[in-house]
């Protein structure tokens, strides 16, 4: 049934996370080798027309996308039912025939984005298709063959035209892989923290990376281990450190509401990976600090998957101590070392330098950071020598705020030291300007409430003198 001539294949998505499409399709389609020819460039819009070598890549996209809702074979499309059937009629028969055959069970399957119809209207519209020498059985449940219309009525929901803008038909390949993120929700997982990452953009993170089966990958920053289980889903064996000992040992408070102001004894990054059948692809977590070595120079990964803290919600901190002092021998065993601020910009350059040192040639480093929307600008992302930047997608935040998923990729190993001064002027501030920005927000809150108390006050106070000059009216007249 299938073909090697290039197609046309419409890639259905969900309206969420549109900058992260592009990215994450450029990304497995690397990662399958894949070529694609853009039929219309990449936009806004939850539809893509491409062309596609074979089924099979359409399949392998289906296979890994998270943003993809479902792809299908194009076999016609237009403005308005009319101009669709007509596209139909005229779409080569000896392309379709195949999967008319008395033998292959089918059904018509109707989706619309941004409108919703009754039952009534669908069967109508899968009655316009009688058309379609169509001979084999109708089964809803698992048919042989899947014939989908969609139709595409805007983006405004609050707008909703009569007609739709955009009609598709074709041939369902196969649907993406929506279900996992409900697979992998936080609220059915063990251990959770307040910092754990959607499983949508952890799988976002790891598409990005290039994970596949065998590929040894690491979270530096691994709090309660979110990214570590989307990379485990994808085939990686999965490694992390962190600074925070209670974290990592599930000593810390409970971030779900519950009576016990303890964790289950059991809650830890293990358990979390067991939970989904990836135990014997968890190799371990180790408090380990970020900025001081500890991998010998030939450890090599596959890639890195990070979300640094900001300083924000999780504290920025490294071993350290402003005071001078020695540690008796007797002391040292129990001994836990004080830590000191870790800034941002420090952060950030350890983490590249570290990857430029442990990643393989063509491994990729994916990590979050944070920035002031007014202040960011694309010549201003943290760069490093040994990298060119894949991709950059924008996460909004706050009105102020936001953070970016960079992705980058080595391309050669490193011949001297990172000074990372371009972290310093995008980032070396974000948490100054974060709570100055909240504090300013406060005042114009206060402001806002006290003028409007004050409104509300003079309201009723000339309401009040109304009433008494009718009072003082009405005596007057009766005393006459």
């Amino acid at each position: 049934m299938t073909s090697q001539k290039w197609r046309k294949y419409l890639l259905w998505f969900a309206n969420e996370h549109v900058e992260f499409r592009l990215p994450e399709i450029k990304s497995i389609a690397s990662l399958f080798n894949i070529n694609i020819r853009w039929i219309e460039k990449p936009n806004q819009h939850p539809y893509w027309v491409v062309e596609l070598p074979s089924e099979k890549a359409a399949r392998q996209i289906a296979s890994r996308s998270v943003g993809l809702r479902s792809c299908m074979e194009l076999w016609a499309q237009g403005k308005t039912e009319e101009e669709l059937h007509k596209n139909v009629r005229s779409y080569p028969m000896e392309l379709m025939k195949p999967y008319f055959k008395p033998e292959l069970s089918f059904k018509i399957h109707v989706e619309t984005f941004c409108n919703r119809q009754s039952q009534a209207e669908k069967v109508s519209k899968i009655e316009s298709f009688s058309y379609l020498p169509l001979e084999g059985s109708v089964k809803l449940k698992n048919p042989d063959v899947c014939l989908q219309l969609l139709e595409y009525y805007g983006l405004d929901s609050n707008h909703i035209p009569e007609k739709p803008y955009k009609l598709f038909f074709g041939r369902w390949i196969a649907d993406g892989q929506r279900d996992v993120i409900t697979m992998l929700s936080l609220k059915t997982r063990k251990f959770i923290g307040n910092t754990s990452m959607d499983p949508q953009l952890s799988l976002y993170m790891a598409n990005q990376a290039l994970v596949q089966p065998g590929d040894l990958v690491l979270d530096p920053f691994v709090g309660t281990g979110s990214l570590l289980v989307a990379a485990s889903h994808f085939g990686g064996y999965v490694l992390g450190s962190d600074i925070d000992f209670l974290m990592l040992h599930g000593k810390t408070r409970p971030t779900r509401i519950q009576p016990k102001k303890e964790r289950d004894k059991d809650e830890s990054i293990c358990s979390n990976m067991l939970q989904y059948g990836k135990g014997s692809q968890y190799l371990d977590v180790i408090v380990a600090d970020a900025s001081l070595p500890l991998w010998r120079p030939s450890f090599k990964l596959d890639c890195i998957i990070t979300d640094p803290p900001y300083g924000i919600r999780e504290a920025t901190e490294r071993i350290g101590t402003t005071k001078n002092y020695q540690i008796s021998n007797h002391h040292l065993e129990g001994h836990i070392p004080s830590k000191v601020e870790y800034g941002l910009h420090q952060i950030y350059q350890d983490l590249f330098q570290f990857a430029a040192q442990h990643l393989k040639m063509g491994g990729r480093l994916v990590c979050w950071i944070p920035v002031v929307r007014r202040d960011y600008s694309e010549d201003r992302l943290p760069m490093h020598p040994c990298f060119q930047l894949v991709a950059n997608c924008e996460q909004v935040l706050t009105k102020f705020t936001s953070r970016r998923l960079l992705t980058l990729e080595k391309l050669h190993e490193p011949q001297e030291k990172y000074t990372g001064s371009d972290v310093n002027s995008l980032m070396g501030d974000f948490r100054a300007k974060f709570f100055q920005y909240g504090e300013e927000q406060r005042k114009k809150r206060k402001l806002r409430k006290m003028l409007a108390t004050q409104a509300y006050r003079q309201r009723e106070e000339k309401e009040a003198n109304c009433r008494a000059q009718l009072e003082d009216r009405d005596s007057s007249s009766s005393e006459r």
